[in-house]
């Protein structure tokens, strides 16, 4: 809360490990996609290779205004580094194949589940706040969140792809604040990631809810407010 305990107008949810998670591991999800184009794929050898490709990705400085593909050649840039490990032999057409099966999937009611805390907590913090979503996502993100019943909650979806800045970079919560027209004082901002959100919102001057969910989770917001 902000130093001087006066209540937020609006509150920032992020994302995944914030409000949702995958349902299975990336590599379940890859070896599932790997399948409709006729690959067998190891689970595990999927998980170390996406983990290894996620490290490789260079990060993104900020543009002015959204990039051009909603950042589907940045996912297709990490699908590459993934199959380069696990099927280096793979065709071009072949990979085009699985990745736009990927890209898809990863949209797909099913592939993603709320944490079971989430739909008590939204309806009561949604009458006396602004809430908005910001995510390192891109336009897939409102679809998931449709999916999970949960978008009539936000006022706001906001993500780096559109925005133009990731997190951590404070750029993406500036950007943000602007667009609603309020100070960094009068927002909270929810996240799990000690870089992307406590930090990052922090150098923006958000006050910060750090959650954690080995100690705490979004119930604990609620007390908080």
């Amino acid at each position: 809360m902000p130093s001087d305990k006066t209540e937020p107008k609006a509150i920032f949810f992020d994302a995944v490990g914030t409000l949702f998670y995958l349902t299975r591991s990336v590599g379940h999800h890859y070896a599932l996609v790997g399948e409709e184009v006729g690959l067998k794929l190891d689970v595990a050898r999927l998980d170390r290779a996406f983990a290894s490709a996620w490290r490789q990705m260079p990060p993104r400085l900020p543009i002015d205004g959204p990039r051009p593909d909603d950042d589907k050649g940045w996912w297709r840039q990490l699908v590459d580094l993934v199959l380069d490990e696990v099927a280096p032999s793979l065709e071009e057409i072949d990979r085009d194949n699985f990745f736009e099966i990927a890209y898809e999937h990863f949209a797909e009611a099913g592939v993603w589940k709320l944490y079971p805390e989430v739909t008590k907590v939204l309806p009561k913090v949604q009458p006396r706040f602004q809430l908005a979503v910001i995510s390192n996502f891109d336009g897939r993100l409102r679809f998931i969140l449709e999916h999970l019943g949960i978008s009539k909650f936000f006022s706001h979806v906001f993500i780096s792809s559109e925005l133009g800045a990731d997190k951590p970079d404070p750029e993406i919560y500036r950007r943000a604040l602007s667009f609603i027209r309020l100070e960094p004082s009068e927002v909270l901002h929810v996240g799990d990631d000690p870089e992307r959100d406590w930090k990052g919102a922090a150098a923006a001057g958000l006050s910060i809810f750090q959650l954690d969910r080995r100690k705490n989770s979004l119930r604990d917001l609620l007390q908080l407010l």
